[in-house]
């Protein structure tokens, strides 16, 4: 299953936010949309999502205009995962992920058996089982943040797309979602998710995209993608971009900004 967006142009009624995107998602890899406040990103996950229209170009979901297609029908294939909210309602946590289930539930049903399990398997998967009765509203945001993607998976979508999922999160709760979104890769499950930490790119990204502005400056594997004067460009700041090793003998890059007197 793949997500395109073809000459994508996206904003709001006449007012353009971003042109000239070309990109693809295919199952079984990480896309990282990287840039900076402002330029785009979320607009871009909407029309991905066929929550606006698009201004120009085109979004195929297996190269069916998504136009075409029913919000449900999208929903089926595509999860959403949004950045985690406080919430305002006190559902539970195996309620916020029962509705992840309604595009499979016809007009006023109601989550039955098969959709109970599959809620049930969702927080299984991400280990947060323990969590089923307790208040979303009263658990941490990583927990939230776990408990949106546990909604999202529990229509077994094979295409996530993810709204900086470690936004506002401590360093556990980050390395414990960002552990999920390698395990999903994994499993197959094909992510395009934006981040502002290109050090996320270099160790969990299979793809990155960087957008600037609105347009597309490159695609591509973090290596070739995110270079010092790429970054530069588009962050406006002198970054080092160094190799570094593990305790397991695994080389990661990291990035090192430099300081402006």
């Amino acid at each position: 299953m793949t997500l395109a967006a073809e000459n994508l142009a996206f904003g709001f009624g006449t007012r353009f936010v971003g042109r000239d995107v070309t990109l693809a998602l295919g199952e079984g890899t990480v896309l990282c949309l990287l840039g900076p406040n402002g330029g785009g990103k979320t607009t871009l996950f909407r029309t991905l999502l066929g929550l606006i229209p698009p201004l120009g170009g085109r979004v195929t979901l297996d190269g069916t205009d998504i136009k075409r297609l029913t919000r449900a029908d999208i929903a089926r294939r595509v999860g959403y995962v949004p950045q985690a909210q406080p919430g305002y309602f006190p559902y539970t946590v195996e309620e916020m992920v029962l509705m992840g289930r309604t595009a499979h539930l016809g007009l006023f049903a109601r989550p039955g058996e098969a959709d109970r399990k599959a809620a049930h398997a969702a927080l299984a998967r991400l280990g947060i089982v323990h969590l089923a009765d307790r208040i979303y509203t009263q658990i941490s945001g990583g927990e939230r943040q776990l408990t949106l993607i546990a909604r999202a998976l529990a229509l077994s979508p094979r295409l996530l797309v993810m709204d900086e999922p470690t936004a506002s999160l401590d360093f556990g709760n980050r390395a414990r979602v960002l552990a999920q979104i390698d395990a999903l890769r994994a499993s197959g499950v094909g992510i395009v998710l934006s981040t502002h930490d290109p050090d996320q790119v270099f160790a969990h990204g299979t793809q990155v995209a960087l957008l600037h502005g609105g347009r597309l400056l490159a695609c591509g594997e973090p290596a070739d993608v995110v270079t010092a004067s790429a970054l530069r460009q588009v962050y406006g700041i002198d970054v080092e971009i160094l190799t570094a090793l593990r305790g397991d003998g695994f080389a990661v890059r990291v990035c090192l900004p430099h300081a402006e007197s």
